[in-house]
Formats: C-alpha cells, sequence, structure tokens
C-alpha cells in the first residue's frame, strides 16, 4: 500500500473511530437525537429479523460499534474496501438523524446542521471511492472477465487438439488398412 493510500484511509476513518469509541462509551448523550430515526426503522427491523433489539439505546452502540471496528479496518487496511462500506452505511442514519437541515426553524442551526450534513455527505463520498479502490490491482470484474476468456481460449485449445488427434486417428487407420501388416 502507497504511503498516500495508507495516510489518506487513516484520515478518513478517524472521526469513525473516534466517534464510535465515545457513543460506546456513553451512547444516551444521542438517544433523544436517534430516536425519530430508529422509531422508523424499528418496524422494518422486527419484520426482517425479529430477534434483534431494536431499542434506540442498542441500535446506537451497535452503529458506534460498527463506525469503531470498521473505521479501525480502513485505518489499518486490513479488509477496507468492505469496512469503507460498512462506513458508509452507518453515516446514513446518523446524518439524517444528527443534522436533519430541512426540519431546523432558526436560520443559524439550519446552516449549521446544512454544513454538517454536507460535510457527512463528502465523507460518505470518499468511502465509496475507498470502497472501489482496488489499490492498482485488477477488480473483481476484470478477473472474472480474465478468467472467462482464458477458459474460453483454453476450451478452444482441447477442441483443436481432439480434432487434430481425430484425424490422425482416422488417417492412421486407413493407412494400416491399406498397409496391413
Amino acid at each position: 500500500m502507497t504511503p498516500v493510500r495508507s495516510l489518506a484511509r487513516a484520515m478518513l476513518s478517524g472521526i469513525f473511530v473516534v466517534s464510535g469509541a465515545r457513543t460506546l462509551a456513553d451512547p444516551d448523550q444521542l438517544v433523544a437525537v436517534a430516536k425519530p430515526v430508529t422509531d422508523r426503522v424499528t418496524p422494518l427491523l422486527e419484520k426482517t429479523a425479529p430477534r434483534i433489539p431494536t431499542d434506540t439505546r442498542t441500535l446506537i452502540r451497535a452503529n458506534a460499534a460498527v463506525q469503531f471496528g470498521a473505521g479501525l479496518m480502513l485505518a489499518t487496511g486490513r479488509f477496507s474496501r468492505p469496512a469503507a462500506l460498512l462506513l458508509a452505511g452507518t453515516l446514513v442514519p446518523v446524518t439524517l438523524a444528527g443534522h436533519p437541515f430541512w426540519s431546523q426553524d432558526d436560520p443559524d442551526s439550519r446552516r449549521g446542521d446544512q454544513v454538517h450534513f454536507l460535510k457527512n455527505l463528502g465523507l460518505f463520498g470518499g468511502l465509496l471511492l475507498a470502497a472501489a479502490d482496488t489499490e492498482g490491482k485488477p477488480g473483481l470484474r476484470w478477473r472474472a472477465g480474465h478468467r472467462i476468456g482464458h477458459s474460453r481460449r483454453s476450451v478452444r485449445r482441447a477442441v483443436r487438439t481432439a480434432r487434430r488427434e481425430a484425424r490422425l486417428a482416422v488417417l492412421s487407420a486407413s493407412t494400416a488398412r491399406r498397409f496391413p501388416g
């Protein structure tokens, strides 16, 4: 991994590691802010995964744990692409709950939330870039296509070889009939 790539990943993940650790230590500070979003998500969670706890505090802690763990993975370059996708996924409810500028009446609060909303949108974009980054190596799509092309060439080669051997066998058999023994 290049030094620039390592530094960029560490810088991008820093906010998630720090805020994840802080939220894990004190999730109660965010319960009131997160409640409107978790109340909307709870019926869907109960329907799709009935055994998952759906209280707001537990959902906040789960989100914080994912941010902390995936942030560390991104910073260290371990499973960085899936970690970036996980972080992007955790950013959506955090942004919707924490910065609903569209519902603010006070112009200063609206501007502040809008700036934070756009900052999180920028982080989301950076995480998508990190998720797409193959570090200069061919991506899965290219490798799959290359493998398919290689397999097709191998099959064509095998068919040509089988035809040639069949022609030689026929030629050998006809020669053996003409000149027995």
